[in-house]
This record gives C-alpha cells, structure tokens and sequence, in this order.
C-alpha cells in the first residue's frame, strides 16, 4: 500500500504524549472519525477515510492486528514542531 497523497504519519502514542500534545498551545490536537479501508499489520500503515479524506496513517504493527476494514475509529492528532 503506498501512501495517500493527503497522509499523515503518527507513531505510538500512550497518555505521556498525547498529555504533552494536548499542552503545545498549538491548538493542533483533535480527534476525526474515521473508517477503516486497509490494514497491513506488517507494516502498521492503515488506509482511513475520515471525512471523505483518505489518509494513510501508521501505528505501531502490533497494534493494528485486530483491525479489519470497515471497522470505525477515531484517530487522535497532533503536531509539535
């Protein structure tokens, strides 16, 4: 799966950087809803459509090997720079 033009890439997050995120004073944290279009649990990568958006975003393998397309989501983004 190559990535969608509009991607986003985003590693593990546990509470520790997602609290760090949420306190950037960048205002650039939210949550989308979004559906799942692909998985491979090889690479982690996941092909989502949130909002008539699709984006390719990774996780950490292990952690998409209980996802199957068509499942819904939510993803938590942010950015620091």
């Amino acid at each position: 799966m190559s990535p969608a033009p509009a991607s986003s890439s985003m590693g593990h997050m546990d509470h520790g950087p997602m609290h760090k995120m949420h306190h950037d004073r960048n205002d650039s944290m939210h949550k989308m809803p979004a559906s799942v279009t692909s998985v491979d649990a090889t690479t982690g990568l996941v092909g989502v459509d949130a909002g008539g958006m699709a984006l390719t975003v990774h996780f950490p393998p292990k952690s998409v090997a209980n996802l199957k397309v068509g499942d819904k989501i939510t993803l938590h983004m942010g950015y620091t720079k």
